[in-house]
């Protein structure tokens, strides 16, 4: 039997028409995929395919990014994208949900699964839990005025930036290679397929809003997330790239605030580890799942 993709379908969330994939097979359990920053539902077409059988996958373009609505302000807050995924939950009518994440997308997943814990039965979170303590405090060693003034100047560098465009689609795949060396040519190829817009005069840019390059000044408190993470009562696998920029932590102090986590770090893997090892990953997930 040959399979077909996935069909495109929206909801609407504070005002937002916001985009999702779904994969089909409606009655089996469902799988809500969330993808990271500045990436989009496509990147999880490899993931769904495996698991499309046995579950019903769902995958989300955040907002700002894919072909969901940017927000009209450029403001993007992790706390906002939290009521999207439970808006998407919420109108699916399906529920409790296993939940794979990605990044910020993980970062939203697990505030989610602390939020409704009833909601979740079992969650994954590929490098989904922020800046490292130690980041954490480098940033915030400039007083508050001085980071408040630099995001300002930062977000109307923003509002006057257009979307970069490329001359050719082999452009925009050679940068996608450029951010991440370890995606074979038919991943990046994919992802850059799926993640552009062809302009009016024939170029190409990125489909996510430039203003996802800036970020708040400040997040919630850590105390509060923290609060968030040890309410999460699901099974929860947290997984790292050792060739990561991000911190596992298992070895930061993170982990305390979990009751029911475990980490797994993966070799010769970056931030996006479910493309640098995609068998292992899959591995991975079948066996906690």
């Amino acid at each position: 039997m040959t399979l077909t993709g996935p069909t495109s379908q929206t909801f609407i969330s504070q005002r937002l028409r916001l985009n999702y994939l779904d994969w089909g097979n409606r009655g089996k359990p469902p799988l809500v995929l969330v993808h990271g920053g500045r990436d989009h539902a496509r990147s999880w077409d490899w993931v769904a395919e495996e698991l499309r059988d046995d579950w019903h996958v769902v995958a989300m373009d955040h907002r700002g990014h894919g072909d969901s609505d940017w927000v009209s302000d450029g403001n993007y807050h992790v706390n906002d994208m939290v009521y999207d995924l439970a808006q998407l939950v919420h109108q699916l009518g399906v529920g409790p949900v296993t939940i794979v994440s990605h990044s910020m997308g993980g970062n939203v997943s697990l505030r989610y699964a602390g939020t409704f814990p009833e909601m979740v039965t079992k969650i994954v979170a590929i490098e989904g839990l922020g800046p490292s303590p130690k980041r954490q405090a480098e940033m915030r060693e400039d007083p508050y005025p001085v980071r408040l003034k630099e995001w300002i100047e930062k977000k109307r560098g923003a509002s006057g930036r257009m979307p970069r465009k490329y001359d050719s689609i082999e452009s925009a795949f050679a940068r996608m290679i450029e951010e991440n060396s370890y995606l074979t040519e038919e991943q990046a190829r994919h992802l850059t397929i799926h993640g552009v817009n062809r302009n009016e005069d024939g170029t190409y840019s990125w489909k996510f809003d430039p203003h996802l390059n800036v970020w708040a000044v400040e997040d919630i408190a850590d105390e509060f997330l923290h609060q968030t993470w040890s309410a999460i009562t699901a099974p929860t696998l947290l997984l790292y790239g050792a060739d990561s920029w991000a911190s596992n932590p298992e070895g930061d102090g993170r982990l305390d605030h979990f009751d029911n986590a475990k980490v797994i770090e993966f070799e010769n893997a970056g931030h996006w580890l479910h493309h640098d090892q995609f068998d292992r990953f899959i591995k991975t997930i079948r066996d906690f799942l």
